[in-house]
């Protein structure tokens, strides 16, 4: 509120009759100031112009005009910078003070309008015209001025220290104009609203004006008032609970059983852990609690241990992201050779988080055969990153508590994996790998898979709660990352959580060039070579990747290139050879030994009955040979083998569909009621499952019945129908790799998947030859050379 503008303060006031006011008046500008009539307010000059002005005016009637600047910054205002209605006042003290300035009172005596700027220099004159208040003396304009009064009088008992002789000036004041002129002249407002109600002539609607600016104060008061009251409870509140602990302290301390150090480290620890509300509210309730029970309690031990985990968990701490996405591909590369879609995949989430910092952490699934580098392939997008990494091996795990922690009731409780992996990354966003997420189970004591799909939801997991914590934990900035060997073993709710990519085997180019790269320099420091000591040539790599290893990945690569680097470690030790050994392919046999593994593809198909099947494993992609063979009998089927339930309806329905079509194919139909026929996978300890071996099964069929033997360079896979129709198959790239990997020259495919290529190496498809069918007649063509003649 502005200091209280007067009608007396111990000057001698005086009357100017209308008639006296001067035609031509000096105008002095003011800044932030609207002088209203019958009110007396202290003025300081200090500009130039209106220093000369004040002279001039002092030595003469001492009567000049005020008006308010539009823009109280500048300096010098011309005509445009002034309002043109303003109060004709009379100056009743001046003084001069040390910096040359004046300070002086004016009285405000009317009101009035510019007509014409006539002076700017050396300060403004205008020639002007009084204006006249006019007054409805009706009973609204008599209510108006009561609610005014009443409204002012509320404003003055809300204010902390107000003026007292404000509430007196304003009820001794009769006249209505007067009284919107006072209060206005006192209410802390904007300069603007003031001169709205120095330029409104009708006294009702000036009161009406007045009493809207009071409400609106007095709305402001009421609400500052109610945060005031407010904070001085919540002040009050606090010093009273400072008091009383105080007391507590001092009376334990009578007692002997003040806070020791133990509790006092575990309060500092809550306060540093900058916990979410509620579990801090949590976290010192237990702290009381703790502090409550003697040390060597039972329950002492469990609380102080829960208290530990909570002071212990990131609730707040996380890792800055490197979002630079050269230096992520770089690392990508660095780490990994190939593997383009994940890395891709990894930067499109670089760049989303670049643009959209809230965004919640993916959940990804890497499915492939093993050794082709997926949990490696975690550490690498952590680097990328620059978060912290933890993994958790899910391998064996049945029990959900292994997920969701125990429940504090049981001996020895803890919480479950997920919150223990945080705790040991110190931070709320890391990497986060849940490693062979299709080797859990369940049994009775739950599904973890189940607890899992609260944790791998993006929509759920910001509030997970763990058993043991028994608090909500916020999981929605983990990068989440899970791997798999297959996904069949995978539950279907868990699955659709995940954004699953393919991780397929290695050609043996890509195994040779991963080997030059990753592989022999990491042996190499392993074993305390150096690179001028030891060479691998490229068809040394390729004989051990043929003759020492049937992998889709590369780990028994490298455990082959560890044997060889630990043999010539020991001729380094024994006989301090520094020259360097070249590895050669003929030195194999000396290092690693005989060949373990040879192609059987040549000594098996010399026969008819045997066909070769392309099959994906969970290491990966393989060949499967079908043998069958017959025998006087009754005309059933035996199958063995370890076969699945879909691959022995893919055998029945090729049966069937060869039996419907023996005459076409050149087969005696007497001979299914005549014969038993065997169907057998060799390598029986495998199990064997899926539709895929179906044109297979029937090629190998017709082989045995027409005694007519395969090409022995040739592979095929697909499923078949009674009909004869050859449909699509998953896992192309793994099989075609599998193809190449093993001799073969002829891979038979269903046309439908000639569009999977896309996804295989160009060298491996320049050392293959697809032929693509829809019909089992083209296969039989295509495999049989003495059923094409027929056919």
């Amino acid at each position: 509120m502005n200091s209280p503008t007067t009608q007396t303060e111990g000057f001698e006031l005086t009357e100017v009759q209308e008639n006296l006011f001067p035609e031509l008046l000096p105008i002095l500008p003011l800044k932030n100031t609207v002088v209203f009539p019958h009110s007396v307010l202290p003025l300081t000059v200090g500009r130039d112009s209106s220093i000369k002005l004040v002279e001039a005016v002092a030595s003469g009637n001492k009567i000049l005009g005020v008006l308010t600047q539009r823009d109280p910054n500048v300096e010098q205002p011309g005509p445009g910078d002034i309002y043109l209605v303003g109060t004709l006042c009379k100056i009743v003290r001046l003084m001069k003070t040390p910096n040359n300035a004046f300070l002086l009172w004016v009285q405000g005596l009317n009101r009035f309008e510019v007509q014409e700027i006539l002076q700017e220099k050396p300060y403004l004159v205008a020639r002007i015209q009084p204006l006249h208040s006019f007054v409805e003396e009706d009973i609204e304009t008599e209510a108006l001025a009561k609610n005014v009064t009443a409204l002012f009088q509320k404003m003055i008992s809300l204010l902390p220290n107000p003026p007292l002789e404000i509430h007196t000036m304003a009820s001794n004041l009769s006249d209505p104009g007067q009284l919107a002129d006072f209060i206005t002249a006192n209410l802390d407002i904007e300069v603007e609203a003031k001169q709205q109600v120095l330029e409104t002539l009708n006294v009702k609607q000036r009161l009406e004006l007045v009493l809207r600016l009071l409400e609106e104060e007095n709305e402001i008061l009421e609400v500052g008032s109610r945060i005031h009251t407010r904070v001085q409870e919540e002040i009050g509140r606090s010093t009273r609970e400072r008091i009383l602990r105080e007391q507590m302290a001092a009376i334990k301390k009578e007692l002997g059983e003040e806070e020791g150090p133990e509790i006092e480290e575990l309060r500092r620890k809550i306060k540093q852990a900058k916990m979410p509300k509620e579990v801090q509210k949590e976290a010192l309730r237990e702290l009381e609690r703790l502090a409550d029970m003697h040390p060597s309690s039972a329950e002492y031990t469990v609380a102080r241990t829960y208290l530990d985990w909570m002071t212990a968990l990131p609730w707040s701490k996380t890792t800055k992201d490197q979002l630079e996405l050269k230096r992520a591909r770089a690392i990508l590369d660095e780490d990994h050779y190939d593997l383009e879609k994940i890395k891709e995949r990894i930067l499109e989430y670089l760049a989303v988080l670049k643009l959209k910092r809230d965004m919640k952490g993916p959940i990804l699934c890497l499915v492939g055969p093993p050794g082709v580098g997926k949990t490696s392939l975690g550490r690498s997008i952590a680097r990328a990153l620059g978060r912290k990494f933890v993994r958790i091996s899910l391998g064996g795990v049945r029990d959900e508590a292994e997920i969701r922690g125990h429940r504090r009731t049981y001996v020895g409780a803890l919480p479950g994996r997920i919150i223990q992996g945080l705790r040991r990354a110190g931070s709320k966003n890391p990497v986060f790998m849940l490693d062979e997420i299709d080797k859990m189970s369940s049994d009775f004591r739950g599904d973890p898979s189940s607890a899992l799909l609260e944790v791998l939801d993006p929509e759920q997991n910001n509030n997970f709660s763990d058993h043991y914590l028994d608090l909500s934990f916020d999981l929605s900035k983990v990068f989440f990352i899970t791997t798999a060997n297959v996904l069949y073993t995978v539950p279907s709710p868990l699955l659709d959580r995940m954004e699953v990519l393919e991780l397929p085997g290695y050609s043996e180019d890509e195994k040779v060039q991963i080997a030059q790269r990753y592989l022999i320099p990491k042996q190499l420091k392993a074993h305390g070579l150096r690179a001028h000591q030891i060479e691998f040539s490229d068809m040394a790599l390729r004989k051990i990747v043929r003759d020492y290893t049937h992998e889709a990945g590369v780990r028994n690569l490298e455990r082959q290139i560890g044997s060889v680097s630990r043999k010539i470690a020991v001729q380094v030790a024994e006989n301090g050879v520094r020259t360097k050994r070249h590895i050669e392919w003929t030195d194999l046999g000396r290092l690693l030994g005989p060949p373990k593994y040879f192609s059987e593809v040549s000594e098996r198909l010399h026969r008819s009955g045997v066909a070769i099947g392309l099959v994906v494993t969970p290491v990966g992609g393989d060949i499967v040979f079908i043998e069958v063979t017959k025998m006087k009998g009754k005309g059933e089927l035996k199958l063995t083998g370890q076969l699945g339930d879909v691959m022995r309806e893919s055998a029945q329905a090729a049966l069937s569909y060869v039996r419907a079509n023996a005459e076409r194919l050149g087969i005696d139909p007497e001979i299914f009621s005549n014969s038993d026929l065997h169907i057998h996978l060799p390598e029986g300890a495998i199990p064997k499952d899926g539709p895929s071996a179906g044109v297979t099964l029937v090629t190998a069929l017709v082989s045995l019945l027409t005694d007519t033997p395969l090409q022995h360079d040739l592979a095929m896979t697909g499923e078949i129908t009674l009909r004869g129709k050859v449909l699509p198959v998953g896992g192309v790239r793994e099989k075609v790799l599998a193809a190449h990997r093993t001799g073969i020259k002829t891979v038979i495919l269903p046309r439908r998947n000639e569009q999977d290529l896309i996804d295989v190496a160009v060298n491996v498809k320049e050392n293959l030859r697809f032929e693509f069918v829809d019909e089992i007649e083209q296969v039989l063509a295509l495999a049989l050379p003495r059923y094409a003649e027929v056919a």
